[in-house]
C-alpha cells in the first residue's frame, strides 16, 4: 500500500515538472510571436490591404522603450499622438490633419470665436505655412505683407510642421498687442521681420464702383468682392440691383485677396451670371460617392454683360470656385496672377482622444479641371510689382478696363 502510494505521488510530481516546463515555455515563447494583425482586419471594408504585418511598429515602440538614453522623456501619449499625425503626414495632404485633444478645442473655437488679431487668411500651401490674402484695410495689409508669403518664424518660433491652427493661436490675441512675424518673399534672399500690432478685425463684404470718364467712354461697374460670407450674399444682390438701374454696360469682378468663405454664397453669386442649370462646380470624391454637381438657379439677370474677372495669389476656395465657373461657361477672361488652389473640402471627425480633419472630396471646375493643388492659370498674366504696391498703382485694374473695353 505504502509503495502504491509512493508511486503516486511520484507521477504527481512529474506531471507538475511537466506542466511548468510547458508553461514557462509557452510564455516565452508566446512574447517572441510578432504582433501581425488578423486577415483583413486592416480596411476591411475596402478590400486592402488584405494582409499588412503591424508587428514593425510594435518592434520600433519596443527599441525606443528599450534603448532610448532618457527613458524620463518618455510619453507614450505623445508617442500614440505622434504615430497618428505620421499617419495623415503619409498623404501629403496639406489639409489632413491630426488633432489632439487640446488643438481640437482651438479648431472649434477658431471656427466660432472673435476675430482679433492682424487680419489675413493663411494656410499651408507645399507643407509651407503661406499668407493666402491680407484683408483689406487691417495691420497686416498696412504692414505690407502679400498673398505668398511664407511665415518662416511666429515671435521667434520656427513655423516648420506647424498647422494653420497653432499658428493662428499664435497669430491672434489681444488688440494693441505686437506679434512679431518673420517673413520670406519670392525673390528675396534673405527674411525679413514685420512687427505688427493687433487690432480688431471688421473685414467688408463687397464694394460698388461705377468707373467713368472719357479715358473709359462709358460706364463700367466695379464690383470688389472681398469674401464668401453671409452678409456677401445680400451684398451682391444689392449691387447687382444697382449696376442693373445704372448706365454701366460691362462688369469687372475683382476677386483679388478674396480668401473664399461659403459655396452656396459662391453658387447663390454664380446664379446672376450663369443660365439657371449651368453647373458652377463638380464635388469629386474620388470615386467613394458619386460626384456631385453644384448648378446654377438663377435670375441670370447679368448674363448678357460682358465681364472680366479679376485673381491673384490670394484668390482661393470660393473665389476660384466662381471664377472657374465664368471661364468654362462663358469663356470669360482671367486677368491677373495664378490664383492658390485651394479646392478641397474638409470634415472634422472625432475620435476617442481628439479628431482627425480629413480632405473628403476637391472641387472641380465645370470643365472638370482641379483646383487644389493647381490654381486657376490667367488668361492675361500681370503681375504686381513691389513699385507698384508702394506707388499705389494697379496695373492689374487697367489692363482688366483695357481689354473689357474691347469687348463688344
Amino acid at each position: 500500500m505504502a509503495h502504491s502510494i509512493r508511486k503516486f505521488l511520484l507521477v504527481i510530481f512529474f506531471v507538475l515538472i511537466l506542466s511548468l516546463v510547458f508553461g514557462i515555455g509557452f510564455y516565452f515563447g508566446k512574447s517572441q510571436i510578432p504582433v501581425t494583425a488578423p486577415d483583413g482586419i486592416l480596411n476591411e471594408d475596402f478590400g486592402k490591404p488584405e494582409r499588412l504585418d503591424f508587428s514593425l511598429f510594435w518592434e520600433a515602440w519596443r527599441k525606443l522603450e528599450e534603448k532610448y538614453v532618457d527613458s524620463s522623456e518618455i510619453d507614450y501619449k505623445k508617442m500614440l499622438y505622434g504615430a497618428i499625425s505620421g499617419l495623415t503626414a503619409s498623404l501629403k495632404d496639406d489639409y489632413t490633419l491630426f488633432f489632439p485633444p487640446a488643438e481640437t478645442k482651438i479648431f472649434k473655437e477658431d471656427v466660432s470665436g472673435e476675430f482679433q488679431g492682424v487680419g489675413m487668411e493663411i494656410g499651408i500651401k507645399d507643407r509651407v505655412l503661406t499668407i493666402i490674402a491680407p484683408l483689406e484695410g487691417t495691420p497686416a495689409e498696412r504692414a505690407g505683407l502679400k498673398p505668398g508669403d511664407k511665415i518662416i518664424k511666429i515671435d521667434g518660433k520656427n513655423t516648420t510642421g506647424m498647422s494653420t491652427e497653432e499658428a493662428v493661436k499664435l497669430i491672434r490675441g489681444p488688440k494693441g498687442k505686437e506679434v512679431n512675424l518673420t517673413i520670406l518673399r519670392d525673390g528675396w534672399d534673405e527674411v525679413k521681420d514685420f512687427k505688427i500690432i493687433r487690432d480688431v478685425i471688421e473685414v467688408p463684404s463687397l464694394k460698388l464702383e461705377i468707373k467713368d470718364g472719357p479715358e473709359i467712354g462709358y460706364p463700367i461697374a466695379y464690383i470688389k468682392l472681398y469674401q464668401f460670407s453671409e452678409a456677401a450674399r445680400y451684398a451682391f444682390n444689392k449691387a447687382s440691383l444697382e449696376i442693373l438701374r445704372s448706365p454701366s454696360q460691362k462688369i469687372i469682378l475683382d476677386l483679388r485677396n478674396n480668401p473664399g468663405g461659403y459655396l452656396e454664397v459662391a453658387q447663390d453669386i454664380a446664379g446672376w451670371f450663369l443660365k439657371e442649370g449651368q453647373i458652377v462646380t463638380i464635388e469629386d470624391f474620388g470615386g467613394k460617392e458619386p460626384n456631385e454637381e453644384y448648378k446654377a438657379g438663377g435670375p441670370a439677370d447679368l448674363f448678357s454683360y460682358p465681364v472680366v474677372v479679376l485673381i491673384n495669389k490670394g484668390s482661393a476656395s470660393a473665389s476660384e470656385i466662381l471664377a472657374g465657373a465664368l471661364r468654362d461657361n462663358r469663356g470669360i477672361k482671367l486677368i491677373g496672377e495664378k490664383s492658390f488652389g485651394k479646392g478641397s473640402v474638409q470634415e472634422l471627425l472625432e475620435l476617442k482622444e481628439g479628431s482627425l480633419k480629413v480632405t473628403v472630396a476637391r472641387w472641380l471646375t465645370p470643365n472638370g479641371s482641379a483646383i487644389n493643388g493647381e490654381g486657376l492659370i490667367p488668361d492675361i498674366e500681370v503681375k504686381m510689382t513691389d513699385e507698384d504696391f508702394e506707388k499705389k498703382l494697379d496695373p492689374q485694374l487697367d489692363k482688366a478696363i483695357e481689354v473689357i473695353k474691347e469687348i463688344r
